[in-house]
């Protein structure tokens, strides 16, 4: 399922820039509150901007799960070891890209899953780089 951008910008939410402590915080530790647009934070260039959802386990190596939302530039160019989306031969797919010699593959980041060999004769159109992933915590 793909998703457009929404031109407008959201209200911001409140951002607190602490380091938030693993381990044992520190009581005497300052801290600036402001507001934080993710638009900002997750988005380099709007205009050539989606989202997508990813679907299947075969890239939880890279910590893209089933279900998640994928942040996805138009903008960058795919280049050897750019997790990608694409569409091979009428699927569309999210794998890693790497170049082995001259061969171009599409990669799965679980070992259940061998590479795509992308050869002369396929039909390949990559849609843009992932830059961002989002999941939820439950």
């Amino acid at each position: 399922m793909l998703h457009q951008l929404a031109a407008e910008k959201q209200t911001p939410v409140r951002f607190y820039d602490i380091g938030v402590s693993a381990g044992f915080p520190s009581p005497a530790d300052d801290y600036k509150e402001k507001k934080l647009d993710l638009n900002d934070l997750l988005i380099r260039q709007p205009e050539a901007t989606f989202f997508a959802k990813a679907s299947g386990d075969s890239m939880t190596g890279a910590g893209i799960f089933d279900g998640d939302m994928l942040i996805v530039d138009r903008s960058i160019t795919a280049a050897d070891g750019k997790i990608v989306i694409a569409v091979v031969n009428g699927e569309l797919t999210v794998k890693r890209f790497k170049l082995v010699g001259r061969t171009a593959q599409l990669h799965a980041e679980n070992p259940k899953y061998s590479p795509i060999t992308l050869c002369e004769g396929d039909n390949v159109n990559v849609w843009g780089v992932v830059t961002n992933v989002i999941h939820s915590m439950d």
